[in-house]
């Protein structure tokens, strides 16, 4: 006779060192435990190829109610009639938020658990109880951030698609419900609270990242070109930063000049010893290292830490422009600033004649840009 699986086994059972692991009864076919990376045991049936359903987790569940529930299912299988499970919308969502941390980036998955956790708060009603007209009001609450609203869409359809797949629910409540436009990415400017947001983040538990974005938040700066900074590059008696040729993207020498909040991030910067670098690569200080390059992880720390939705460090430049322009600084004293002088407010051979530095001007737009986030600042106090 097949063993059958036992409670002994199913309690014993270890976790594997990564993915998940599925222990099958060998009495009750296509029935068994599944056992994931951290620890989880779910009891789960297999209904049709490649396709599980869960039936509850142990020991909340015991191995006789859950071989119980499976031989329902798998009886109604035969009858062609697999039925929708009945569950609270937020233990499927536990469920779909279990099985993404094991398969899915960690920015993935917890873009999901906020997303899911922020806007769908159905709490012990059944998914199956879900409509339509439910979603598309959750959805239009987000129409003045509409960024949001697309990431909001996307969450809500996968896990109902999920829902769908596990027979939690026979059709999914967003299946005619069109998706939102996502914006371009080009468009994205932080607004004040966001900035304020930013800058409380970035303030707190300092990083070379963070002193970087805080340069590129204080001078609108191209990242490479921050990262990139000489210490010989610095004019700190006349707070001016000279950016070479080679290091700028269109091939122009650039000076700026900036103001105190940048003086007080340089003074907190360490001097490494034979090294020119103000952001030199962690593996190596000296006069042959790279500079800082490693975007991907810090930015990925920095976004849990910040509620703020789809952001890159390039919004920042964009901000900055944007921000001044609300200021009343002149529009070609923000692009000299930027360095972005071709295609802007000047006719090319207004770009060609015009050779004035507008350093002063500059030097005014930082002052009054650099009061703006004082402000911001000093409101959250």
């Amino acid at each position: 006779m097949p063993n059958a699986l036992t409670e002994a086994a199913v309690k014993a059972a270890k976790s594997p060192p990564k993915g998940t692991v599925t222990i099958w009864d060998e009495s009750l076919r296509n029935f068994g435990v599944r056992v994931s990376q951290g620890g989880t045991k779910t009891f789960i049936v297999l209904v049709a190829s490649g396709r599980r359903q869960s039936i509850g987790r142990y020991p909340l569940i015991s191995l006789a109610d859950a071989r119980k529930e499976a031989r329902q299912i798998l009886a109604e299988k035969e009858l062609g009639k697999v039925r929708p499970k009945h569950a609270s919308f937020d233990d499927a969502k536990q469920q779909f938020l279990d099985e993404c941390k094991e398969r899915l980036k960690p920015r993935t998955y917890n873009d999901y658990k906020r997303l899911l956790t922020k806007h769908y708060t159905f709490g012990r009603k059944s998914v199956g109880a879900t409509k339509p007209p439910e979603i598309v009001k959750i959805l239009n609450g987000l129409n003045k951030t509409p960024s949001e609203k697309h990431h909001a869409f996307v969450a809500g359809n996968v896990f109902f698609n999920w829902c769908v797949r596990q027979h939690l629910i026979d059709t999914s409540p967003m299946e005619h419900i069109s998706v939102p436009p996502k914006p371009s990415s080009r468009d994205r400017v932080l607004d004040d609270d966001e900035i304020t947001q930013l800058l409380a983040a970035l303030n707190s538990n300092i990083t070379p990242f963070k002193r970087i974005c805080l340069l590129l938040l204080y001078t609108g700066q191209r990242r490479s070109e921050i990262a990139a900074l000489e210490w010989d590059w610095i004019d700190r008696d006349r707070q001016l930063i000279t950016l070479p040729s080679e290091r700028t993207k269109n091939g122009r020498t650039h000076q700026f000049p900036y103001g105190t909040a940048v003086a007080e991030v340089l003074e907190t910067l360490p001097l490494f010893k034979d090294c020119p670098y103000l952001f030199p690569a962690a593996r190596q200080r000296n006069e042959r290292t790279t500079v800082f390059n490693g975007w991907g992880k810090p930015k990925a720390e920095l976004d849990k830490e910040l509620p703020i939705e789809s952001w890159t460090l390039h919004d920042l430049r964009r901000t900055v422009s944007s921000g001044m322009a609300a200021l009343g600084v002149p529009q070609i004293v923000v692009e000299k600033l930027l360095n972005h002088v071709s295609g802007g407010s000047q006719s090319p051979i207004a770009q060609v004649y015009n050779r004035h530095a507008y350093t002063d001007e500059m030097h005014d737009a930082v002052l009054q840009w650099e009061r703006h986030l004082r402000t911001l600042l000093e409101t959250m106090g």
